[in-house]
């Protein structure tokens, strides 16, 4: 069964940094775009960032722009977020993801596989 599971989530002043990681069950994720989502509560989920299998192209949202960086590490089956500054406005459940195609994408809908989710509170 192929799964993905997040983690690293926790509770982090404003200013403070935390590493989410993502572990993919099976090798043939390695080949995927994966991507980060997050998901405010009475919000919809919103697009972080996304990464090629071969992490030629990154894809960063505006809003996490210079303070957030994807990466994935194939040997080991991982993906990671790390996310620097964190702002109160960045609390969320973070979702790791990935699709079946060669680019990247920024719609949800797009992705085809989803992880549980790992909770991120900022605090001010």
């Amino acid at each position: 069964q192929w799964q993905l599971v997040e983690s690293g989530g926790g509770l982090v002043q404003a200013g403070g940094s935390l590493r989410l990681s993502c572990a993919a069950s099976e090798r043939t994720f390695t080949v995927y775009p994966m991507a980060w989502f997050r998901q405010a509560p009475g919000k919809e989920r919103e697009f972080v960032a996304a990464i090629t299998w071969r992490s030629i192209r990154k894809t960063i949202a505006d809003s996490v722009t210079g303070r957030f960086t994807i990466s994935r590490d194939n040997a080991k089956n991982m993906m990671y977020l790390q996310m620097n500054n964190l702002k109160p406005e960045d609390t969320a459940v973070y979702y790791c993801a990935a699709r079946r195609a060669d680019w990247n994408s920024q719609n949800a809908d797009d992705y085809d596989y989803w992880g549980q989710g790992t909770q991120v509170t900022v605090s001010s």
